[in-house]
């Protein structure tokens, strides 16, 4: 079947693949998704607006409530200058992404991102006409300024940034992602997009958002991750006024609303207690301890995570890895889908229980001390 050139110039997502062709059994590190439930009022909040028969659409941009909560969060939390008319509500923040490249990125354009990154920035660039434009990283996973410049043209439309990362890990100094912001700052034209789905699992350094420098920046952030909402399908984008009406134009047609049962329970969880997150955040920490230690015995070459809910390893071949890991039981997503810079490496979650995560590690060690 003849496809059109810019669908044929993507495939489906490394992530999904191992998601949808795990065997029955098997231990899944995989897919970076919590284990645990969303806190107890956001389901209330949520079994209330069904009961009072919520099922109809909302404004485009989201319920005015919940866009006023999520600029009370980004003032708050952030230190960023926006207002309830900034912010767009979205199928998760997958389609936040999707809007931000499609509002900004023309045929030939360019899309500088880091490699390895997560695995949606290069597809979305193709489906917007632009040329991706990976960004090295340090051996420490997080992106060096002066490799941005390097590759800054006058092409360059947008710099995407994130951190915590998806998938090493990693976090970004407030030093570089500031001098990174103010590169693009400087240029005319240019913006920045920052995704900060995992802010609030950082466990060493501090969490930085770029746009506090740059105003010509899209900051990308979710339900999904914070409060273990991933299926509930809530996102949003902050953003100045004129890229959020480019979003919206966009997000009229192909979604029209995020759902609205969901931004009911997004509201509670922004505007209730925050202890579950922390609580969250204290076991990813403790679960992490666990991974390095026992990959640490087994001589992994592992950068060190600091922040979001995954292990990157070096291991030579990611696809072969992932090949022995799932003969082993345990599913594992080659670096590879995170882009070229990658292939040497493979993503494991530790969003697992932890007595599956510890079995699951302790089935990789023979793989770990055979590439050393």
């Amino acid at each position: 079947m003849r496809l059109s050139r810019r669908v044929s110039r993507i495939d489906i997502s490394g992530i999904r693949k191992a998601f949808e062709g795990a065997p029955r059994g098997a231990i899944n590190l995989g897919l970076g998704q919590p284990d645990m439930e969303a806190p107890v009022p956001v389901r209330r909040a949520a079994v209330r607006a069904i009961r009072e028969g919520v099922s109809g659409y909302t404004p485009n941009a989201g319920l005015p409530g919940l866009r006023e909560a999520i600029a009370r969060k980004l003032r708050g939390e952030n230190r960023l200058d926006v207002e309830a008319g900034n912010v767009v509500v979205t199928a998760g923040a997958s389609e936040a992404l999707h809007l931000v490249f499609q509002a900004l990125v023309d045929p030939g354009d360019e899309v500088l991102l880091p490699d390895p990154g997560f695995v949606s920035y290069r597809p979305l660039a193709h489906l917007a006409g632009g040329r991706p434009v990976g960004v090295p990283l340090r051996r420490d996973m997080t992106m060096d300024p002066e490799e941005v410049a390097r590759r800054l043209t006058r092409r360059t439309r947008l710099v995407v940034v994130n951190s915590p990362s998806n998938p090493t890990g990693a976090v970004e100094s407030p030093g570089d992602l500031r001098a990174i912001a103010e590169m693009v700052e400087d240029r005319r034209g240019m913006w920045l997009l920052s995704d900060e789905v995992y802010e609030h699992f950082l466990y060493e350094g501090v969490h930085a958002s770029p746009g506090r420098w740059c105003e010509r920046t899209a900051t990308v952030n979710a339900a999904s991750k914070t409060y273990a909402m991933t299926g509930w399908r809530l996102g949003y984008a902050a953003a100045p006024r004129g890229l959020v009406d480019g979003m919206l134009r966009v997000h009229s047609y192909i979604q029209a609303c995020a759902g609205h049962v969901s931004q009911r329970a997004a509201l509670a969880a922004l505007r209730g207690p925050q202890g579950a997150v922390g609580e969250m955040a204290r076991l990813y920490r403790r679960r992490r301890d666990l991974a390095v230690e026992i990959l640490g015995r087994a001589g992994a070459d592992l950068p060190p995570p600091r922040g979001a809910f995954y292990l990157f390893p070096r291991v030579g071949s990611g696809e072969r890895f992932a090949r022995e890991a799932l003969q082993r039981g345990v599913i594992t997503v080659p670096g590879g889908a995170f882009g070229p810079r990658g292939k040497s490496h493979v993503r494991l979650s530790y969003a697992v229980a932890t007595p599956r995560l510890e079995e699951a590690l302790e089935r990789l060690v023979p793989l770990f001390k055979k590439d050393k």
